[in-house]
């Protein structure tokens, strides 16, 4: 099936070249460069260890620029193992190189960890004249960044073993969860995960129904080995902030995104208290199926009227860069290489992983973008996504290794105005109002997974990590009670959740790589639909600032990037602005 289903699509041979990175798993310079990192940080911990504080500027600077040398090729290496490693997770060979680098990347880090800790350490006096000389302006935000974490980082010692011990923690925890998901399979016919995902947007309610069931079971076969990983993580969390003396579940990720508690705050109240937007539009939705009730498993149904016809490839990759060259030609330029330099894993594959993902590499090597490809609507929006974030990389690459690296929260702004793009685009064309209504349908559950579903499951994060906190480990009942308490609020009386959804959030990998992140998903959703409003009124003008705020990477934070562009972070009317947007899409269905 999933042959022939690549076939039809024209996916087959949508296959990525990861020569630039390396020739081949077994290629020579994949040592070489492993040996040349772990001496680089051994001749740097030799020379400067112990020193940072009686160093001047200019000393400070080089050894910046000799981190960032050794980082960017640490880098190169785990790219490279980890694209090697996700389109066949039961290659024992691939698992042994991505182990091995991540290895590497904790020896070469516990090596170098002492800069992190001396620099944290200097009185802000110092650290202030240091970042006034011109030497290290190119690095002051990078630097400022890291001071944030001077209360909550530990002693030498205990830094350099967490460091050590990283291969065989969180790394290796979520390993495993990408191995189990790799090897898994769904119902009699031994589907994949994303072949039974994708069946849940069928339009006939037994094939869903019956989809939702095989994910069911398969989920439950092994919910105790994924409840075990849900726990040990949580716990490791816990360990980790009470260490650090982080006053809450969430403050180092709030930390990481360069966000004061109170905009996040902001954020997700004011999403939360907008839950009636989703309870009105799936009473509508109710209708237009002809339904007595809907239950979890009919959430992506889809809307009679609509085109059901497969997207090829082609087509699929046509639309979605003339959407963009409508924009900024150099949007499709950029996004086009993807296509024409082999930097896409597009068919979907027994033992590759599921989802959709841009990977940044290093500045000096284009960008990769892995989907799973299924020809619907939804996975042309996903394409679009993907390449939005891979614009931004490329884009934000001008900035060097370290100042490439965007805050979560602002990373996901281009991929979703990409996706947004490409909608206003399709909707454009269409001319009868039964395919734009179910377009819009289409549309606005996006809008729904990625603002409302994530502050709920933010909210589910929330229960998980407070709970394994005062009740110590969780039974999976007790995740699913956490799932569901936080689940029910955002769809009200309008849908039944079924008993079996209850372990739906047992196959959701955010929970376990990047804990806490996934609000970033709301806030790149709603600034989007803002921004968006505000290009259509300013036009060319928008489109060089928005430019230029991608072209920033992580050069600031996102409070400094989003001046320009005159937005408050910590008003709740600011992202009232986005809600307001897809409320008036709701009204255009209702009517």
């Amino acid at each position: 099936m999933t042959t022939n289903t690549n076939m039809n699509l024209e996916t087959a041979a949508v296959l990525w070249d990861l020569h630039p990175l390396y020739s081949a798993p077994d290629a020579p310079e994949i040592q070489r460069d492993m040996a040349r990192c772990l001496e680089s940080a051994e001749n740097l911990a030799a020379e400067i260890s112990k020193q940072v504080a009686h160093l001047d500027t200019v000393a400070i600077a080089q050894t910046v620029e000799r981190l960032e040398i050794m980082d960017s090729l640490v880098a190169r290496l785990g790219t490279y193992a980890f694209l090697h490693f996700v389109t066949q997770t039961g290659n024992a060979a691939a698992s042994a190189l991505l182990q091995q680098v991540e290895e590497l990347e904790a020896r070469v880090g516990r090596l170098t960890i002492f800069f992190r800790l001396e620099w944290n350490r200097l009185d802000e006096e110092v650290v202030t004249r240091h970042l006034e000389h011109p030497a290290l302006r190119p690095y002051s935000h990078y630097l400022r960044t890291l001071r944030q974490f001077a209360s909550h980082q530990l002693g030498t010692a205990e830094e350099e073993l967490l460091q050590e011990l990283r291969p065989v923690g969180r790394s290796a925890w979520n390993l495993l969860f990408e191995k189990l998901f790799g090897q898994m399979r769904f119902g009699t016919k031994g589907r994949t995960e994303e072949e039974v995902l994708s069946d849940l947007y069928h339009s006939d309610r037994a094939i869903r129904k019956n989809s939702a069931a095989e994910l069911t079971d398969g989920l439950q076969s092994n919910l105790h080995i994924l409840t075990h990983i849900f726990n040990t993580l949580a716990a490791e969390k816990a360990i980790d902030d009470r260490l650090r003396h982080y006053p809450a579940w969430d403050s180092a990720i709030n930390l990481a995104n360069e966000l004061a508690p109170r905009t996040v705050e902001t954020l997700v109240e004011t999403v939360i208290s907008s839950y009636p937007l989703v309870h009105r539009y799936y009473e509508v939705k109710k209708q237009l199926l002809g339904y007595g009730e809907l239950f979890d498993y009919d959430r992506y149904a889809p809307i009679p009227g609509g085109d059901v016809a497969l997207v090829p490839w082609g087509h699929c990759r046509d639309l979605v860069l003339e959407a963009f060259a409508d924009f900024a030609p150099e949007m499709a330029t950029i996004a086009e290489r993807f296509f024409v330099a082999n930097r896409i894993h597009a068919p979907i594959m027994h033992g590759k992983r599921g989802g959709a993902f841009a990977h940044p590499c290093v500045p000096d090597v284009h960008p990769y973008v892995l989907v799973n490809y299924a020809g619907t609507p939804r996975d042309v929006a996903t394409v679009a996504h993907e390449l939005g974030h891979g614009v931004h990389q490329v884009l934000a690459a001008e900035q060097g290794f370290y100042n490439s690296d965007t805050p979560l929260v602002l990373a996901e702004t281009a991929s979703v105005f990409a996706e947004l793009l490409v909608f206003k685009y399709q909707i454009r064309e269409m001319k009868e109002p039964e395919a734009r209504r179910v377009f819009i349908c289409q549309k606005l559950e996006s809008i729904f997974a990625t603002v409302f579903r994530q502050v709920a499951m933010n909210r589910f994060e929330a229960l998980m990590h407070n709970g394994r906190r005062e009740r110590g480990e969780l039974s999976a009942e007790q995740l699913s009670a956490f799932w569901r308490a936080t689940q029910q609020p955002m769809f009200g009386e309008s849908v039944t959740l079924t008993e079996q959804y209850g372990i739906w959030w047992s196959y959701i990998p955010h929970f376990l790589g990047t804990p806490g992140y996934v609000y970033s998903y709301a806030f790149g959703e709603l600034l989007v639909l803002a921004l968006y409003g505000r290009y259509q009124k300013e036009g060319k003008d928008f489109v060089d600032r928005y430019w230029q705020l991608l072209r920033s990477g992580g050069s600031g934070s996102p409070y400094e990037l989003l001046h320009p562009l005159g937005i408050e972070l910590d008003d709740a009317a600011f992202w009232s602005e986005g809600l307001n947007v897809i409320e008036q899409m709701l009204i255009e269905i209702e009517k």
